[in-house]
Order: C-alpha cells, then sequence, then structure tokens
C-alpha cells in the first residue's frame, strides 16, 4: 500500500511538474560540477519547500533502499546532503542504468528534480527524459556517471 501511495504521489508530482513552472534556480550544464554553489541552489530549494525545482547538489548515501519494482521501476536510496536534511533518490532505472555497489557512506552527486515533502524530499528525473520535457538529470558515483 505505500509503495502505490508513493507511485501515485511520484506520477502526481510528474504530472504537476509538466504542466507548471518549474521553481527558479541555478541550473548546471552537466556532472562535472557538483559542490558549494550547487549545494546552495539545494539549500534554497530546500528552505522554500520547492516542488519541482531542477537542483544539483551532493550527499552521502545513509541507507540503500530496496528497488520499487512496480511500474516504472526505481533505484532508492536515502542521500544526507550539507544542510543535514535526508532526501530520497528515486532513480528509474528503465531509462537510466543502475548505480550498482551504491553503500552506505558512498558520496553520490546528482542532477534532477527536488520535490519537497515533510521529511525532507524527493530526488527525481535523475535520468534523460525520452519525451524531451525534461531536463536531463543524472548520477554521479566514484567517478562514473549514469543517465
Amino acid at each position: 500500500m505505500k509503495k502505490l501511495i508513493l507511485l501515485i504521489g511520484m506520477v502526481l508530482a510528474a504530472y504537476l511538474g509538466i504542466h507548471q513552472s518549474p521553481t527558479s534556480v541555478q541550473r548546471d550544464a552537466g556532472p562535472a560540477a557538483a559542490g558549494g554553489a550547487e549545494q546552495s541552489t539545494l539549500a534554497q530549494a530546500l528552505a522554500t519547500h520547492a516542488h519541482g525545482a531542477e537542483v544539483t547538489g551532493s550527499g552521502i548515501v545513509v541507507k540503500v533502499l530496496r528497488d520499487d519494482r512496480e511500474g516504472s521501476q526505481h533505484q532508492k536510496f536515502l542521500l544526507r546532503v550539507e544542510s543535514g536534511e535526508t532526501l530520497l533518490v528515486a532513480h528509474n532505472i528503465d531509462l537510466a542504468p543502475r548505480v550498482d555497489a551504491l553503500h552506505e557512506g558512498d558520496s553520490v552527486s546528482f542532477k534532477g528534480e527536488y520535490l519537497w515533502n515533510p521529511k525532507g524530499g524527493v530526488i527525481h528525473w535523475t535520468h534523460r527524459d525520452p519525451s524531451g520535457r525534461h531536463a536531463m538529470g543524472w548520477l554521479k558515483h566514484n567517478g562514473q556517471t549514469f543517465q
């Protein structure tokens, strides 16, 4: 039931993100840079409870969760960012390669869409958009980019 609610929420969030203008935040051209300026755009999105904001940042994996295999398959993990917030990363593995060998304590950089929730929020769209309506997102782990 929790998975169904999460899936419905993600579909609704994706729908709303397509049909509303995303919150204005600083944009990054690619995965090479993830540091101070990107963390401040993420901090801004966190502070304003942004919905649909394109963000770039990095953090430490605090928990690797089971893949969501219902509907579009997603690799899921919790990431603690510089502000101390914990974010759920939902990486669509039907559209992008899975981040193999991901462990607690690993550093991960990301570009994706942020959706605020009371638990910190969700980062999704960490991959290409086959329909071309979203900016291309990515995850970077151990020097390899997944998009």
